[in-house]
Order: structure tokens, then sequence, then C-alpha cells
């Protein structure tokens, strides 16, 4: 069986979360790692949604910027990979749902959970979120590949729109 694979932030984490003092970076990047260790190293199968929760919310909670990316999970639903697949402004990121098919496929995953921060801090799925979740899944399910969750992290917390039935 392989090893998870991380992608590499797109920049790291200090740069990320330059607000916050260094005690609370350090702790971030600690729990980070330590989540890591946990679920990815192990292969463990992501059944609770609130470790995915906090770990989405360690990995893209206080950017500036909003960032989507993708949980690769294997047909168990243990993490093949995390990454981070676009990168936007404040207020958006352009996803483009052929780039993220093709990542899909390539990564042999047999289901995703897909994630992003809204800055702003409200985690609420807006109209265009919902809209990209559904194109995403649909075009997913030609290749028999899953949509389990879409999460959105804002200030503190973190909603699933499976748990709210939008998927």
């Amino acid at each position: 069986m392989k090893k998870p694979q991380l992608s590499l932030p797109l920049e790291p984490d200090h740069m990320r979360r330059a607000d916050l003092p260094q005690s609370d970076r350090e702790l971030v990047a600690n729990a980070i790692r330590c989540l890591e260790q946990k679920y990815l190293v192990k292969q463990d199968c992501l059944t609770n949604p609130e470790a995915t929760r906090n770990f989405l919310k360690l990995r893209l909670y206080g950017l500036h910027y909003e960032v989507f990316a993708c949980l690769y999970l294997d047909n168990r639903h243990r993490v093949i990979r995390y990454e981070e697949l676009f990168r936007g402004t404040i207020d958006g990121a352009s996803v483009h749902p052929r780039e993220v098919l093709r990542k899909v496929v390539e990564t042999g995953a047999a289901a995703v959970i897909f994630a992003h921060n809204h800055p702003s801090g409200v985690p609420e799925p807006s109209q265009a979120d919902l809209r990209l979740t559904q194109r995403l899944r649909e075009g997913l399910s030609l290749f028999d590949v899953r949509v389990i969750d879409h999460m959105i992290v804002g200030d503190g917390e973190a909603v699933s729109m499976a748990e709210r039935g939008v998927l």
C-alpha cells in the first residue's frame, strides 16, 4: 500500500497566518502535525466528521485569501492526500471543474471531500458554492467517485454541506 502524500502548501504556514502571535502559530503547526500523523500517516478512516472538520479548520482558518482544497480518499475513506488546488483573493477563488476532475482521476481516489475557506469569517455556503459542488459531484459520478462532503471554514467553525443535507 502506498504511503500517503501531502502536497506542500502554497506558502509556509507561518506566512499564511502572519497576524497570529508566534506562540499561536507554533500551536497551530503542532496541531496540524498531530492530525496529519493520526489521519494521514496511519491512514485511518475519516469516519468522524468532527475530526475531518478539525483538520480542515486548522489548514484553512485564518487565511486572508480563499483556498479550495481536496482530501482524496480511497474506497475505505482513508486519506490518500490533502491538496490545495486553487488560491484566490479575499472574496473568492476561481475553481476550474476540469482541473479538479483531472486531479481526482490522477490520484485514483474513490471518494473526495472538498473544502474551502471564507475569509469573511461567515461559513455559510453561497449559491455559487452550491452550484460548484453540484457540478463537481455530477462530473465525478461519471468516474464512480463519490463526493462525501464539501466543508466551508469560517471564523472558528466549519459548515458541512453533507450534514446540511445538500449533498
